[in-house]
């Protein structure tokens, strides 16, 4: 049986004429002969009657359900979206049934709100596919082995598609938006940015996790290790968009140095002072945050100082624990940071790429004030205020130039 997986996005689900978009999709891979799983995000953003953000508002105020029944609240969105879809699909001929996220097979573990998937049981899957060319499944949901409803956090429709897909063995994950793939930038940021063709797992992921929003890098992780591919396409166009897989055969993707760039913003940088004598200096700073669930990065550990960055939300909570709580000096940079990164499998070994990006950065006055490196990413932390200029400058330096291995 030829399988794919066919997920969409609040944007094209949010109207009739969109979901006549994804209609026509599922209706061409159906007559290729595929049986087609079709996953459903909530319809539409915040305003949309049953977006996610939309159901939240209802509440008015902080939340005072208990987190499994706001998880079966919030879960609704994407029923409805899967019932809609269904009613579109009958009305156009094309058969097909609807299985909720539990009767899927996936299983979570209990962490409501935020659930990370355990295992995912297909045989009903499979045995509704023999009966059906379509079965729907609302993104976004699970249920815990003792059968209490779970939601998947942010992205989780995404999870919800590249979980089937990896279990199924799928030919292909479809995750359809309103762009025509991935950028080698923000098209809103940089004009010139260009479509990619392809691009590694670890690529995309990367991209992901450093601020681009095209898929979630839970998603990628889950279909790199069923080497599923993933095509990001356009509910607008038949273009099949760029492919996600474990290598390319693009030779100008494999020529060029950088895939793409991407940024984050709404940073703050803290440097923690040691004061006194005390070994377990760093480890103490660490704990009281990580208590509060407050996440860190940029982290340089010195015998005399420690510097890292957090999200500028958590910025008078992670004040007062280290102040107030902990007793440590705390110096933090006034003005709100971005942090940029430049994200490329084939920079790996190629010496030079962090000097240039000094040098094209310093040239227009713009501060660096911390940077780190994986094998395929380069990231910077620079003044919020300039970001956008540095993207701009880097896509150029290192997208536009046409930058090859050999350079």
């Amino acid at each position: 049986m030829k399988l794919l997986v066919q997920k969409f996005g609040g944007t094209s689900t949010v109207s009739r004429e969109s979901r006549a978009h994804c209609v026509e999709h599922i209706k061409r891979a159906v007559d290729q002969g595929y049986a087609v799983v079709v996953v459903v995000s909530a319809m539409g953003r915040l305003g949309s009657p049953y977006a996610t953000d939309s159901l939240l508002s209802l509440l008015e105020n902080e939340p005072l359900l208990a987190k499994s029944e706001l998880d079966l609240f919030l879960s609704a969105g994407e029923t409805i979206s899967a019932g809609v879809f269904s009613n579109a699909l009958l009305n156009s001929g094309i058969r097909n049934t609807i299985l909720t996220g539990g009767q899927a097979g996936i299983i979570t573990d209990n962490q409501y709100n935020n659930a990370s998937i355990l295992s995912l049981n297909p045989l009903l899957l499979k045995e509704k596919l023999t009966q059906y060319p379509v079965v729907l499944v609302p993104g976004f949901q699970g249920i815990t082995e003792d059968g209490f409803l779970t939601t998947l956090g942010r992205g989780g429709s995404d999870t919800t598609a590249s979980a089937i897909g990896t279990a199924l063995e799928a030919e292909f994950i479809d995750i359809f938006t309103d762009v025509n793939g991935v950028y080698t930038a923000d098209p809103n940021i940089v004009k010139e940015a260009q479509p990619l063709l392809s691009m590694t797992y670890n690529e995309s992921c990367n991209l992901a996790n450093m601020g681009a929003k095209v898929i979630h890098p839970r998603a990628v992780e889950m279909a790199m290790k069923g080497n599923v591919p993933i095509r990001i396409r356009s509910t607008f166009s038949n273009e099949t968009g760029t492919m996600i897989t474990s290598y390319t055969k693009d030779q100008s993707y494999r020529e060029n140095l950088i895939t793409g760039i991407t940024q984050t913003k709404g940073i703050k940088q803290f440097t923690v002072l040691r004061e006194f004598d005390d070994t377990l200096f760093p480890l103490r700073v660490f704990k009281c945050l990580k208590e509060q669930k407050i996440n860190v990065d940029f982290i340089n550990i010195t015998p005399d100082h420690t510097t890292f960055t957090i999200q500028k939300n958590d910025e008078s909570l992670s004040r007062h624990l280290l102040e107030n709580s902990e007793g440590y000096k705390v110096q933090i940079r006034e003005e709100s940071l971005a942090k940029v990164a430049i994200v490329g499998a084939n920079m790996s070994g190629v010496p030079g790429v962090m000097s240039r990006i000094v040098e094209s950065l310093t040239k227009s006055s713009i501060e660096i004030y911390q940077s780190a490196d994986s094998h395929s990413t380069i990231w910077v932390l620079i003044p919020e205020l300039k970001m956008n200029q540095a993207v701009r400058i880097l896509h150029n330096e290192f997208i536009l130039s046409k930058n090859r291995l050999q350079s």
